[in-house]
């Protein structure tokens, strides 16, 4: 091994000629170990020489300090009065120098790729006094790169893609490694890239890591991921380098390259009639072995259809066949169309050769259920004049059980919930609509009612139908004013002018539209009217001087008619008040004046005013003496008014003392009552015989009544079919206190005397004056 030392020399003795470097002015000998030779060969007068750059390995991996090189001065004699400092990079810690010798040692392992140059400056110092006896020199120590540093990839794992069926040499992905060894020097950092795994799939460029297909054809559908590992290796790729490894995976992208295939080309399907428009009845599926929007498909029906559709579903691209139009099993049982499938999205390189659809067949079966009832028409319109009578015929709804073969298969009814006001009926058996009362179009211009079918064998069966009813107008409504109108006229108006312009409003709606005629009698001496025509009139003074102390307000009646047929016409009054107006005619006050009195009446209105207070008293004073002598009017007037009356009777009891008037304990328990119980406290006269009809025992009258109207409704063939509530009211046979009415009593009126009322105490004071006021005896 050769020395530091030598090197250095051998680079001198090379280098002499051109390459001196001088340590320090003055009289200086050879550094580095360059010898003396008696202060000949290496020495100038006052110059001393020195290299400035030494070079080390990296990695020492000795036991003791790694020598560096040697610093040597002219000045030193071997005497021991030289010492050596070291000073800059390093110095005293990676770097020692001997101060006797001058021999430099490095400490530790150094590292080209921490620093690949450190920078120290050489002293020569007198030991004795620490005088300089030369300059500091600068010089440098560089550290060789050896192969240290294995290759690094900047991933473990790489992913990468390429298209199936790509050509072979296309580029997938490139991947390069970094090498920490010195570029410059050697070939510590060239590297050559390799494939360890993934052949013949794929290739690397050796270069620069670039990696290719290298097989033709390869198909997705067969494999479709690949792990491939790639090597990078420094010393150019020879022996003892060194090397790492990534691993690359590569995925094969779709294309579309296989065409959509139906597994089975016969499908069957199943439907009820029932099925709604835009249900879906079944689905069918192709296969297609690509991916994404390369598997994507379209299916559609040959040549169309009026009862079925199919669509796409594009989440699980398969074909769902929908019904357009609805189906009558009746009508036709069996469907069979042709449904083609193909991708929506084509490659143009894959298209030759291949045809990208298939067909199926698709068979469709309807199943019968039991449908309800179906109207003709959805909904009917019908219109009926208004005023009609009670019963006429407004129309006429029709439906069909289309699972029966005959006709009279369902039957009709309205919802009363939509006829509240119950204006309508329908025939149960053929749908006949008539009116149960007059309709007015003015009321409401139409009747939406909803009329129900159901079908008589299943009435779980419904359909309803709407049917709106429109009221034709009849002139039935004469017209009048438009509005209420505030009309004066000036006093000082004059013959002719305008006062007043009015118009007119009816109700009916005739087809050509509203024509009114207005009128007033032609021997109205205050006004007149002019028909504009155009369904206003202008109301005109006939003369002028009008006076409110004359007369305030004037009624003026208009005749308006129509021009429909019938003619309606009616008259309005037009209020036409006399008023105080200025020169323009604007109107200031309304009041009737209040006319000043002469100064003296006359004898004929003085009599006049006496003799209407005089009548006025003896009203007022005959009024008075009627009322004291007017007798009340009993209750009962006529004999002949046979009819039970309610009396009303405000005088009181003597309460619970008064025990005298009858028996407390009659009353509370019939059952126990005397067959002659007279009152206590008078003599009556006996009338009529006391009669009791004993009770009936265990009600049998009502039991008996009950049965046989039961009976009755059991056997009326005319009853409803279903379960009705049946109301029987039995008055029975009687009371035991017997009926109080007047019909069943045992004389007439006329037999009667009442005088004996007025003894039965004031209790009877009412009683009594009925019935002896109306005596045929003491009537007036």
């Amino acid at each position: 091994m050769i020395t530091n030392q030598v090197l250095l020399l051998l680079m001198l003795s090379i280098l002499w000629p051109s390459i001196a470097l001088p340590f320090a002015p003055g009289n200086i000998g050879n550094l580095f170990g360059m010898p003396e030779s008696d202060g000949k060969i290496l020495q100038r007068s006052k110059r001393g020489w020195m290299w400035n750059q030494f070079f080390l390995l990296e990695e020492y991996t000795g036991n003791d300090h790694q020598y560096v090189g040697k610093l040597h001065s002219n000045m030193d004699k071997g005497d021991g009065n030289v010492k050596y400092v070291l000073t800059g990079d390093g110095a005293g810690t990676l770097f020692l120098i001997d101060e006797k010798s001058g021999d430099i040692h490095a400490t530790k392992r150094l590292d080209r790729e921490e620093k690949a140059m450190y920078t120290l400056n050489a002293k020569v110092l007198d030991r004795n006094t620490n005088a300089e006896l030369e300059p500091d020199t600068e010089f440098n120590i560089k550290i060789h790169d050896i192969n240290d540093n294995a290759p690094k990839f900047a991933k473990e794992i790489y992913f990468a893609s390429v298209p199936e069926m790509s050509e072979v040499g296309t580029s997938v992905v490139t991947v390069t490694a970094t090498d920490a060894d010195d570029q410059t020097y050697g070939n510590s950092a060239k590297l050559v890239y390799s494939i360890l795994q993934g052949q013949p799939y794929f290739s690397v460029d050796s270069e620069n890591g670039t990696i290719k297909t290298a097989l033709p054809g390869m198909d997705r559908e067969v494999k479709e991921n690949y792990q491939v590992v790639i090597q990078a290796k420094d010393m150019a790729g020879q022996m003892g380098g060194l090397s790492g490894t990534t691993t690359v995976s590569i995925t094969l992208s779709d294309v579309n390259d296989s065409p959509p295939r139906f597994a089975n080309h016969s499908f069957r399907v199943t439907a009820v009639e029932s099925t709604v428009i835009g249900a879906a009845i079944g689905r069918i599926k192709a296969d297609d072995p690509d991916v994404g929007r390369n598997a994507e498909m379209e299916y559609t029906i040959v040549g169309g259809h009026d009862i079925f559709n199919i669509i796409t579903d594009q989440i699980t691209q398969e074909g769902v066949i929908i019904i357009k139009k609805p189906l009558d099993y009746e009508t036709k049982r069996d469907y069979e169309f042709r449904v083609e499938v193909k991708n929506t999205y084509l490659d143009a390189r894959f298209i030759h050769g291949l045809q990208f659809k298939d067909y199926a067949t698709v068979k469709v079966t309807v199943e019968d259920v039991d449908e309800p009832p179906i109207f003709t028409r959805n909904p009917y319109i019908i219109e009926v004049h208004e005023d009609t009578a009670a019963g006429s015929f407004v129309g006429v709804v029709s439906a069909r059980d289309p699972d029966a073969d005959n006709n009279i298969s369902c039957r009709y009814s309205i919802d009363r919930h939509t006829d509240l006001e119950r204006l309508f009926n329908i025939d149960s058996v053929n749908g006949t609509i008539t009116t149960l009362k007059a309709l007015d179009r003015e009321t409401s211009k139409w009747h939406n009612i909803s009329v129900v079918a159901t079908e008589i064998n299943n009435p779980r069966q419904t359909t309803r139908v709407p049917v709106f009813i429109k009221v034709l107008d009849v002139n039935d409504n004469a017209p009048e004013f438009a509005m209420s109108y505030d009309t004066f006229v000036c006093e000082n108006v004059k013959a002719g002018q305008l006062i007043q312009t009015i118009s007119a409003v009816d109700t009916d709606e005739p087809l050509v539209g509203h024509k009114f005629v207005f009128s007033i009698s032609p021997t109205n001496p205050n006004f007149t009217i002019d028909d504009r025509e155009d369904n206003t009139a202008n109301i005109l003074t006939r003369r002028g001087g009008f006076s409110r102390r004359e007369m305030s307000m004037y009624l003026l009646p208009v005749v308006i008619s129509d021009n429909d047929y019938p003619i309606q016409s009616s008259t309005s009054t037009l209020i036409v008040r006399v008023c105080a107006c200025d020169s323009r005619g604007n109107m200031q006050s309304c009041n009737p004046e209040v006319l000043p009195f002469s100064d003296g009446l006359t004898t004929g209105a003085l009599v006049a005013i006496l003799l209407c207070v005089v009548i006025l008293l003896m009203i007022v004073v005959l009024f008075a003496a009627l009322r004291r002598q007017r007798k009340k009017e009993p209750l009962i007037i006529s004999k002949e008014d046979v009819r039970d009356n309610v009396v009303s009777y405000n005088d009181e009891g003597g309460g619970e003392e008064d025990t005298q008037a009858f028996d407390i304990g009659t009353l509370r328990n019939p059952e126990v009552m005397d067959a002659n119980k007279l009152r206590r406290d008078i003599i009556p006269e006996m009338l009529f015989p006391f009669r009791r009809t004993s009770p009936i025992k265990d009600n049998t009258d009502v039991r008996d009544f009950i049965n046989g109207r039961l009976q009755e409704n059991d056997s009326d063939p005319t009853a409803p079919p279903y379960d009705s509530l049946a109301t029987y009211a039995y008055e029975g046979t009687g009371s035991l206190a017997e009926s109080l009415s007047s019909l069943e009593s045992a004389a007439t009126e006329g037999d009667q005397e009442y005088d004996y009322l007025s003894n039965w105490g004031p209790q009877f004071k009412k009683l009594a004056e009925m019935y002896i006021g109306k005596s045929p005896g003491r009537e007036t």
